[in-house]
């Protein structure tokens, strides 16, 4: 495991850290799978956390649109896209932005609370298919106590919309 500290995320709160593991790693492949279950696939994501060394939720993300149609206008013609509002803010100006309540860190959040999973010990998360985690999926972790997240190791040019050297549209090929 590595940190990345010469990396400038869009977010990262005070206390948290965020570290780095090969797709190898036993959770790191969970979290790939969980994004192959993901009906985004612009963007798909997937989270697992683990407490105490046992996966005790997981998800991946849903796009906010369903409909194939509106999802290739919205890829055209994006609001927050073409106002340039950086990745995780402002959401709810295009109605074709994924909420935050459709990211894998938050939804998987959401699973372990549904569970009534209580007294979890170092709970972690391990997110495959971004590379930063926006203010409210941030908000959502701390609310059950994670504070280490896992990311894939080279993340940051691969997940990266502004990185031309990134895989979008080919993460799960």
């Amino acid at each position: 495991m590595e940190t990345k500290k010469e990396i400038k995320y869009p977010y990262l709160p005070a206390g948290v850290n965020i570290l780095y593991v090969p797709e190898s790693n036993i959770f790191m492949s969970q979290a790939k799978d969980e994004a192959k279950k993901s009906n985004d696939q612009s963007m798909p994501n997937g989270s697992v956390i683990v407490s105490d060394g046992v996966v005790v939720g997981r998800a991946s993300n849903k796009p906010a649109l369903s409909n194939q149609k509106l999802l290739k206008l919205h890829k055209k013609y994006c609001i927050r896209r073409m106002l340039n509002i950086p990745s995780g803010q402002k959401y709810w100006l295009c109605p074709g932005c994924a909420s935050h309540a459709n990211h894998g860190e938050y939804r998987a959040v959401l699973d372990v609370q549904k569970k009534n999973i209580n007294n979890l010990k170092n709970p972690e998360l391990y997110l495959w298919g971004h590379w930063w985690c926006c203010e409210p999926c941030w908000n959502k972790m701390l609310e059950i106590g994670i504070k280490k997240v896992f990311l894939l190791e080279g993340s940051e040019i691969l997940f990266n919309i502004n990185n031309p050297n990134n895989i979008i549209g080919k993460q799960l090929k």
